[in-house]
């Protein structure tokens, strides 16, 4: 009981140690395995324990970041006192390196990715988006429909998050006031996103990874689009029932998108793909793509504020005319948007990932990985990985099972790949999706707000894999 316990302790963490775990690997002569030592025990006690006040953040309303940076910094602190009780200073020091490495790509990743969402909020496009939803005469159960089917179907040319980001945009403008509707589109969006991403070679990162390493060709990914659409599909026929079937309360017809909208959204378009582009054919993280599109909306941005004609102290300012198209009351200013970014989720994912990185370099990896691959057999450990991504988010997971490497057939691969994509979906904070929209949606979609639907997620994700089996059976 003891061992099977300690194995579900470390299950929770596979995944974001990689970079550790690889240095351990190479540099066996200078690496301790703390895995039995009280030091391991210790981290994984504090990464539970933080991991507790993250699930009880709707409660305790104590930020989730606060207790993953403490336990990150704790974790590191007494493996480093233990390598340096022992000789080896400069050991810790490398393996944090890496993880520190993690963490700023995905921090710059997402950081340019809000930066865009809050410019195309302050340019109002989501609100002009709202009102046309609103005017045209939806009601709540069919916004929840459209906003589900717009996640499905743009993720797979975008990546889950951004597309979870823009569609929680539109529906905190429908809704607003609306607690449960919100809630309940959140939750859609994010089993929608995770699913659409789940059949594209380029529509999240964990597939791409797949794709890049020429473990399955391009055309091959599309074999797991019906898998997919039963996996959103499922959960969303069941949670439609409870959308409320009233209407939004307002139509506002005189909103329209301030000066450069259009070339804003297009911009961020053109971000997406330069990162694609940048991770396809150059090789190169996709955050770099991201970053020069940000400066893409920056150059713009200075556009902007020099033909700036509407604002206090211009000589033709009419504050009337303040929100007209031609000009707006304050010229455009990226870093505002950077500011608003939201930085506690930002905090969370280094707390994270350093937490679990720490648990990697002490040793658990290894260990989970032995019991996995080779104790259970492919299929059984491929649905698990699903199981562990909505504990951990699915990128570090599906890095784990790519160094690994095991020995399977074509079928097993998408399997992993489909499991790793939507499994996340079960909590929250399960995939980058659900914790950013924790923070976009906050105190309307929440872990406990999720977690009220797991049963019918999971629903979807047992029938998701039965469909897989069942369609590409050939490939196994």
């Amino acid at each position: 009981m003891k061992n099977i316990i300690l194995t579900v302790m470390v299950s929770l963490s596979a995944g974001l140690g990689l970079p550790a775990l690889t240095w351990a690997a190479g540099a066996a002569e200078t690496s301790l395995n703390l895995t039995r030592h009280a030091v391991g025990y210790g981290a994984l006690i504090i990464f539970v324990v933080a991991y507790l006040f993250v699930m009880a953040e709707e409660f305790t309303h104590m930020r989730k970041s606060k207790p993953v940076l403490l336990a990150a910094g704790i974790i590191w602190g007494m493996i480093a006192w233990i390598y340096v009780g022992n000789g080896m200073p400069h050991a810790a020091e490398v393996a944090i390196r890496h993880n520190i490495l993690e963490f700023a790509e995905l921090l710059l990743f997402l950081l340019v990715a809000m930066t865009y969402i809050n410019a195309m909020e302050e340019r109002l496009v989501f609100e002009a988006l709202r009102v046309k939803l609103v005017c045209a005469g939806f009601s709540f159960r069919k916004l929840f429909w459209i906003t589900g089917v717009l996640s499905f179907f743009i993720s797979p040319v975008a990546d889950n998050l951004t597309t979870a980001l823009l569609m929680c945009a539109v529906v905190t403008a429908i809704g607003k006031d609306n607690v449960k509707f919100v809630g309940l589109a959140c939750v859609n969006i994010v089993v929608a996103a995770n699913a659409g991403g789940a059949f594209s070679p380029f529509g999240d990162i964990t597939t791409l990874m797949v794709w890049q390493k020429g473990i399955v060709d391009f055309w091959t990914f599309f074999a797991l689009f019906i898998p997919s659409a039963v996996n959103w599909l499922v959960p969303a026929f069941i949670m439609s029932f409870a959308v409320p079937k009233s209407n939004p309360s307002t139509c506002e017809i005189n909103v329209q998108m301030k000066r450069g909208a259009y070339i804003v959204m297009g911009l961020f378009l053109l971000t997406i793909c330069t990162a694609v582009s940048f991770h396809n054919f150059l090789h190169l993280p996709p955050m770099a793509g991201m970053m020069t599109g940000l400066a893409y909306l920056k150059i713009f941005g200075f556009y902007l504020k020099m033909t700036h004609k509407n604002g206090p102290g211009k000589p033709n300012w009419d504050p009337d005319k303040a929100n007209e198209e031609l000009g707006d009351t304050l010229p455009f200013d990226v870093f505002r948007s950077i500011a608003r970014a939201e930085w506690d989720t930002l905090m969370f994912f280094y707390g994270v990932i350093l937490c679990v990185g720490g648990l990697g370099f002490i040793g658990y990896l290894a260990m989970v990985s032995d019991t996995m691959y080779t104790g259970w057999g492919p299929t059984q450990a491929n649905i698990m990985v699903g199981i562990l991504s909505a504990i951990v988010d699915n990128i570090p997971v599906m890095f784990a099972v790519l160094s690994m490497y095991p020995e399977m057939s074509q079928g097993q691969w998408l399997l992993v790949t489909l499991t790793a994509g939507v499994g996340g979906s079960m909590l929250s904070i399960g995939s980058a999706a659900g914790v950013a929209l924790m923070g976009q949606a906050r105190g309307m979609y929440t872990f406990f707000g999720h977690l009220k639907w797991t049963p019918v997620i999971a629903l979807g994700y047992a029938a998701s894999i039965y469909v897989h089996f069942l369609v590409n059976k050939s490939m196994f």
